[in-house]
């Protein structure tokens, strides 16, 4: 049985589309790009033959297998290992809210989420544009203080559609929310109770270990 993953990968704009065939063809069910900017200096640019800063991040949930396939087509394809080129790193995905989520994430492969034990936790809520408010209100319901905003574009997942009856290859946010451990089931569960994929909000929600923190308190330890 495969653990579920999050990779996420550092490319430049021009190979997004390669990027997004390489997860069609592997039937990688959730992929979203953001815009991003690196920070290489001028001098480090003109030795690697980079012209620009303009990067996009693409975050894909995968099993072991399909993870191992990504980055293989990505070296064949993107030549991910030459300087500039690219990086990517995956991430242990702690839990998946809900059985349909974790069944449309699964793909062809049986997955399940790691046995993790950290005292924090980083909820991930993939949600229709527009709707973050209603993941952040149903989430302070359950105990969380806050969380940040990003905005992001679907794409290579035709399937989410007829799976969830929403579509998610269009203009979505992703919300991330930081909790303690003992806070997690319970703000994980209040969004898919007002926010999930049954209702307009549609989100998709997973939770990622977190190892190290610092510069706030959690929701829960006090």
């Amino acid at each position: 049985m495969s653990e579920v993953k999050l990779l996420i990968s550092i490319l430049a704009p021009e190979v997004c589309e390669t990027m997004g065939k390489i997860c069609a063809e592997l039937n990688v069910p959730l992929l979203l790009q953001l815009r991003a900017r690196g920070t290489a200096t001028r001098s480090m640019r003109e030795l690697l033959g980079i012209e620009s800063t303009e990067r996009r991040v693409a975050f894909a949930v995968v099993g072991d297998k399909q993870a191992a396939e990504v980055i293989r087509a990505q070296r064949r394809q993107l030549y991910i290992d030459a300087p500039g080129c690219g990086v990517t790193v995956t991430v242990p995905i702690k839990s998946v809210g809900g059985g349909r989520t974790l069944a449309y994430l699964g793909g062809n492969e049986e997955k399940k989420a790691p046995e993790l034990n950290f005292d924090c936790e980083l909820i991930y809520a993939v949600a229709a544009e527009g709707h973050s408010d209603e993941v952040m209100d149903a989430a302070r319901s359950a105990g969380a203080r806050g969380g940040t905003v990003l905005h992001a574009k679907g794409t290579g997942i035709e399937g989410a559609e007829k799976f969830f009856g929403v579509s998610l290859a269009r203009e979505r946010e992703i919300v991330m929310i930081v909790v303690s451990a003992a806070r997690k089931a319970a703000v994980m569960r209040g969004i898919l109770e007002k926010a999930g994929p049954s209702t307009e909000t549609e989100a998709i929600v997973f939770s990622l270990p977190v190892s190290d923190t610092a510069g706030f308190a959690v929701a829960g330890d006090e």
